[in-house]
């Protein structure tokens, strides 16, 4: 299949797992119920439009980073919380429920936020003229404090619901996500996903490598500033309005290069087609398992992503041998 057909096809099924979303659950509302004044149609506009909205922009902010880092890292193991804005995105929501703050209007959100945007400070400062190399170390760093002190938080929480509560968030999921929410997140990520498809010229100059692309007039440290802050803002508002949802970023870019080719800027939108079809329907799928309540998507996500990064792992140092 060429990619003449290859992106309506994956424009189509987007559109139909998006219809999916609206439509799945416990309780199935088909939409000639959408609009009814009842209780279907409650749970249609408050619940399950705003879920399928956020499923939809969430997952393709993801699988758009996701390309975007692999191609300026050269690196396909890559993906989104190499910069460790998903951590520190995380650990300014944690610190909200363990301060109560999540009880007051964009208490938890404003906190996640507030804590990507620390982390995209930082990296500027760790990455500054270190190329790939000092970003992903300037990443590590955050990570790995961030992911400390959310531990640290955890294991001092006053009482074991607000350590519940914090562990619940921590595995992602979109359940019970309002419009309000969509309508705090959805511009963020707009922002960010619009500073990420600008960098697809550079990414491919980037194949040549550094020298070649800053020989062709390529600024290395203004897309380094264009992917912190297109990343930081997008995936801040993912984590704050989802919490962590991995592994989406790291398999949808592999796929769409197996249809696509190599060339990064070619992948940047099919990228983000393939990270909003996976999220949709992963989230679909988690609220139709049997039981009283639902797997929680992060969970489902690491389920399916793992295995396919020790896949990736595996293959990478066969091509080393």
């Amino acid at each position: 299949m060429t990619a003449r057909w290859i992106t309506p096809a994956l424009i189509l099924l987007t559109a139909g797992a998006f219809m999916l979303s609206l439509m799945a659950g416990k309780v199935w509302i088909w939409p000639t119920a959408w609009l009814a004044d009842d209780a279907n149609g409650w749970i249609f506009l408050e619940l399950r439009l705003p879920r399928a909205l956020l499923g939809l922009a969430i997952g393709a902010i993801l699988g758009l980073s996701g390309a975007v880092l692999q191609g300026y890292l050269r690196n396909p193991l890559a993906d989104p919380t190499v910069l460790g804005v998903s951590s520190s995105a995380a650990l300014g929501g944690v610190t909200a429920i363990f301060l109560g703050l999540n009880t007051i209007p964009l208490g938890l959100f404003g906190s996640a936020m507030l804590g990507a945007g620390i982390s995209i400070l930082l990296l500027l400062t760790l990455a500054r003229g270190g190329g790939p190399l000092g970003f992903i170390l300037g990443g590590m760093v955050l990570s790995t404090l961030a992911a400390s002190f959310t531990a640290f938080l955890i294991s001092i929480s006053p009482n074991p619901f607000a350590t519940s509560e914090i562990v619940n968030w921590l595995m992602g999921a979109l359940t019970d996500r309002l419009m309000e929410d969509a309508v705090k997140a959805l511009p963020l990520m707009a922002i960010g996903a619009a500073l990420l498809l600008t960098t697809g010229k550079a990414l491919d100059a980037l194949t040549i490598g550094e020298d070649g692309a800053r020989s062709i007039g390529v600024d290395m440290a203004r897309l380094r500033w264009i992917i912190i802050f297109g990343v930081g803002l997008s995936i801040g508002a993912s984590v704050a309005v989802s919490g962590v949802v991995g592994f989406v970023g790291l398999i949808i870019p592999h796929v769409i290069r197996g249809l696509y080719g190599e060339q990064p800027s070619v992948i940047l939108l099919p990228s983000a087609l393939g990270g909003a079809l996976l999220t949709l329907t992963a989230d679909s799928l988690v609220r139709l398992t049997p039981g009283p309540s639902e797997i929680r998507l992060g969970i489902a996500m690491a389920v399916l992503g793992a295995p396919f990064f020790l896949f990736l792992l595996s293959k990478k140092r066969k091509q080393a041998a």
